[in-house]
């Protein structure tokens, strides 16, 4: 018994001196991690905030927003306007379709500094109270959405399509509506809602 005490000895202290040295080698891992969260933290706040004047849906709005912010990120995050969507996130889906001074524009792809002292619609300002635009009615009405993800995006271009003057026959909707993509394939259903809303005699 003696003799066996010698070799388990050492055995303890390899094992003891394995789980040191792997704790050394981790650590220094784990501090690195925490000053480089730290450090991104630090660089966020370096960026100054500006004050941002703008009326969204209808309501003046006095905000103060990082520079590099987009319009998609405040609308959801900051003021908790859902509605419009993020899908791509790179401009080439039209999820994230809202009206800035009536004209349709990809939110992901517009800064919201860029909007001061202009008038922002989001899906959420469509409607009047409880009646619902036109628009929302004739997508309803004819079944032009599946999932309803892109359905926001959708509805909002085009609102913007027919005011343009670009919703005179299916095949211009189709054109003018391209840069809305239906990942359900709807579109057959969404350019009838479309001519329907403009043949309607409401307005738009």
């Amino acid at each position: 018994m003696a003799d066996q005490l010698p070799e388990e000895n050492p055995r303890r202290a390899f094992l003891k001196q394995s789980s040191v040295l792997a704790a050394i080698t981790l650590t220094p891992k784990t501090v690195i991690r925490a000053a480089e969260n730290g450090l991104d933290e630090r660089v966020a706040e370096a960026f100054e905030k500006m004050p941002l004047n703008v009326k969204i849906n209808g309501s003046a709005r006095q905000l103060s927003v990082e520079p590099r912010v987009t319009l998609l990120d405040l609308l959801r995050e900051q003021l908790h306007l859902t509605g419009t969507k993020k899908g791509c996130d790179h401009g080439q889906c039209g999820a994230c379709t809202v009206h800035v001074n009536g004209r349709r524009v990809n939110s992901c792809l517009t800064l919201a500094v860029t909007t001061e002292g202009k008038e922002v619609t989001t899906i959420e300002g469509l409607a009047q109270g409880d009646n619902l635009h036109p628009m929302q009615e004739a997508f309803i009405e004819f079944d032009g959405f599946q999932c309803g993800y892109c359905t926001p995006g959708q509805i909002m271009s085009a609102v913007c399509c027919v005011r343009e003057g670009h919703a005179n026959s299916p095949d211009q909707v189709r054109e003018y509506m391209s840069g809305n993509i239906c990942r359900c394939g709807a579109y057959s259903n969404i350019v009838d809602a479309v001519m329907s809303a403009k043949n309607g005699g409401q307005k738009i």
